[in-house]
């Protein structure tokens, strides 16, 4: 311990003494630095003897569960359903857990299932959390499993979709509990299995997801777990496992521009306010915030219009134009900044036209914190997990995650797991959210093997 303060000193030292030479991207690489050594000099925060020869052990049943955990995710996939609504994926969780003999509890947050896993042996708390709602998307991919859901969503007729993978991340934490509930005597402590719903969002007027799960006391006694571990699957190379230390995934706002002019013929504009021009003006005025008003090199920033509902008529000019959007931002003051220069620029480009501006923004998700001594910990699982060469760190990615409200409460890692064809590099394979999203079955025991792995090494070391 003597060597670790040492190397913190030094960390401070030369950041008090030679400020010019730390910006933010060397502070971040000084702490992993001085994480990573910390972690060499503490082998108590290595994974245990006892961790290791359990993994060991429950290496046949891992393999064994791989063909029942893309089963299940093929049929998930093909019966999808959306945010709050899902009835029958959660009722497959629930009745599997129940057959494990595991203490289950449901309707959390409307949809929600909480399995509890009690080892045989004293110990602490954990978590795993996988997220069960599709999306209101039209597969297009030709698979014998595709889905040919529709429903309604927001008084449109839709197609639904696991255009996200949480089809395969339900799979993977319901394999992940079969083979631990078949170890529990070994197990020190115990593992709560999170289900949850409505991770991208509940309909307009409902609570749920993450937010709806605390309030009703998901973290909560008894069996109150001090970390979280959650999984996504990505475009990236098959079977590798991405990380990052801090903030992973950004916060996302969405905010809501309503123009206000005056209507009139579309014959003579001038008798009126055009609130459509003005709306126009204000999207490309905005996006000179990110580009030309904030330093970049602290955080990236992201604002983008997604949605514009203006006008009945081709040839009236409404009274009013509403655009919808996303603000993605991985720094709290950052973001506050660009909410007030959005707001400023809308009313100001409104004013110059004799129209007005109003602006509103709702946070559905904060930073996506990765605790950076629990994720440095973690490295050897992952590793364990998917091999010594396909553990990498990765960049901040600009989605968000609504798991980042447990990390608000309690340590979490949250973490990628790649799953493109064989050989397809990362960016050349469809987007999360896209009709031909594409998730590599193979690979998803690589995601057993990594959530076992964590709730083991994490456990073990509790009791050390």
């Amino acid at each position: 311990m003597r060597h670790y303060a040492s190397v913190v000193m030094g960390a401070c030292l030369a950041k008090s003494f030679f400020p010019f030479y730390f910006p933010a991207w060397a502070a971040f690489r000084m702490r992993t630095i001085v994480v990573a050594v910390f972690l060499s000099l503490a082998p108590g925060l290595a994974p245990s003897a006892h961790a290791q020869d359990l993994k060991s052990s429950l290496e046949p049943a891992i393999e064994a569960i791989a063909s029942k955990v893309i089963t299940w995710r093929r049929d998930i996939h093909q019966h999808p359903e959306l945010s709050n609504r899902e009835f029958r994926t959660a009722k497959l969780v629930a009745e599997h857990l129940e057959s494990l003999g595991l203490e289950v509890q449901k309707e959390v947050a409307h949809t929600g299932v909480v399995g509890i896993l009690q080892g045989g042996k004293p110990g602490g708390v954990v978590a795993l959390r996988a997220d069960m709602d599709a999306l209101p998307v039209t597969e297009m991919r030709d698979v014998p499993f595709a889905s040919t859901v529709r429903t309604t969503y927001n008084g449109q007729d839709v197609g639904v979709m696991h255009a996200c993978g949480h089809d395969a991340h339900t799979a993977i934490l319901m394999g992940t509990a079969e083979v631990l509930a078949g170890r529990k005597d070994d197990i020190p402590g115990t593992i709560k299995f999170i289900f949850q719903p409505a991770e991208e969002g509940p309909p307009e007027g409902e609570e749920g997801g993450a937010k709806l799960m605390l309030k009703e006391g998901v973290l909560g006694e008894p069996h109150a777990p001090q970390a979280i571990f959650g999984l996504h699957v990505w475009p990236a190379l098959a079977g590798n496992l991405y990380y990052r230390a801090e903030g992973a995934l950004a916060a996302a706002d969405r905010f809501v521009i309503t123009v206000h002019g005056r209507q009139t013929h579309g014959a003579q504009p001038w008798g009126g306010v055009d609130p459509i021009i003005v709306a126009a003006q204000i999207m490309t005025a905005i996006q000179i915030i990110p580009s030309r008003q904030l330093d970049i090199t602290k955080a990236p920033t992201v604002i983008s219009i997604g949605r514009i509902n203006a006008g009945i008529r081709w040839n009236i000019i409404p009274d009013e134009v509403e655009m919808i959007g996303t603000i993605r931002t991985l720094d709290g003051q950052m973001r506050e900044d660009v909410i007030r220069r959005i707001r400023q620029t809308a009313q100001q480009i409104a004013a110059a036209a004799g129209a007005t501006a109003t602006l509103s923004v709702q946070n559905v998700a904060p930073v996506t914190y990765n605790d950076p001594a629990l994720t440095y910990q973690m490295l050897p699982t992952l590793r364990w997990a998917a091999g010594e060469q396909r553990v990498e760190e990765t960049r901040p990615r600009m989605g968000a995650e609504d798991f980042a409200f447990f990390q608000e409460k309690i340590p979490g890692f949250y973490f990628l797991l790649g799953v493109n064809k064989e050989g397809v590099q990362a960016g050349e394979a469809a987007a999360n959210h896209s009709p031909h999203f594409y998730v590599n079955e193979d690979v998803l025991i690589v995601g057993v093997r990594a959530m076992t792995g964590v709730a083991l090494d994490y456990l073990s070391s509790q009791m050390e």
